[in-house]
């Protein structure tokens, strides 16, 4: 398995994961133009695409599906109700509704040789999930747009090979920045963003001794800092209840608008 982030970020969010043989997008909020670039930096094309599984409808999930959809023709993976508040964004342009496919949280499906394996997680959006794609033998998860995890989460997304993983805010930096009451209430809600230390908290239940890679996903560009975020969720690993310290694992952050190099695991 192979996987890469285009983009990680609020102002847009796209992944690749593969076999080397089949590759699948994870979201498209970012233009058709800034996915194909991201895609040659690691000599694959958009066209190498079997489909987008997409997690949620936030416009910085999905703000480049519509170009996909006409250019490509790619299959589009949700749930029903992503689907429905999708085909309600009159910005995204005209989408065949053909090209959609209904998925459910918890039915595991498969796109050519990938297994599919969808999570319901708690964020403000109708109906989203989380992902872990699997080609078989090895597990690659991608977990964001959270604000809470529960038993059901750690379930699904352990004896992963590979996480994306969101470390979305620092607390204090949230509290005193520049953004309104109302919306920092709803970050730091159960349907808003993990923050470093429950990120840290809940990459501490899933750690097991093969586990390969963790990307840190999804930080806000006016709450956070890839530094911060990395030492936090080193801490609250080192801090855990278990064996390991942060150091153990190979821990790195996702740029918000450059595509990582492609990670085999």
């Amino acid at each position: 398995m192979d996987f890469f982030s285009i983009a990680s970020g609020s102002s847009g969010n796209c992944i690749c994961i593969g076999n080397g043989k089949h590759h699948l997008l994870i979201d498209a909020g970012i233009s058709g133009k800034k996915i194909e670039e991201g895609m040659n930096q690691n000599n694959l094309t958009t066209r190498d695409c079997d489909g987008v599984l997409i997690t949620h409808e936030h416009a910085d999930h999905v703000s480049g599906l519509g170009v996909l959809a006409r250019r490509y023709g790619l299959p589009m993976y949700a749930t029903q109700g992503s689907i429905a508040a999708i085909q309600g964004m009159k910005n995204l342009g005209n989408i065949d509704p053909a090209l959609f496919h209904v998925i459910q949280p918890g039915q595991p499906f498969t796109v050519e040789e990938l297994e599919v394996d969808p999570v319901h997680i708690s964020h403000d959006a109708a109906d989203p999930v989380a992902y872990v794609v699997s080609d078989g033998q090895k597990k690659v998860g991608v977990c964001t747009d959270l604000g809470t995890y529960d038993d059901n989460i750690v379930k699904h997304m352990s004896g992963l090979d590979a996480l994306i993983l969101e470390a979305n805010h620092d607390v204090r930096m949230l509290e005193v920045g520049p953004y309104p009451y109302q919306l920092k209430m709803r970050i730091l809600s159960d349907r808003g963003h993990l923050s470093n230390e429950k990120s840290g908290q809940l990459l501490s239940r899933l750690l097991h001794d093969d586990m390969k890679h963790i990307l840190l996903g999804h930080l806000s560009k006016e709450n956070n800092l890839a530094e911060l975020a990395k030492q936090a969720v080193c801490l609250e690993v080192s801090l855990a209840d278990n064996e390991y310290k942060g150091s153990d694992f190979p821990i790195e952050v996702a740029s918000r608008s450059h595509a990582t190099e492609l990670i085999e695991v």
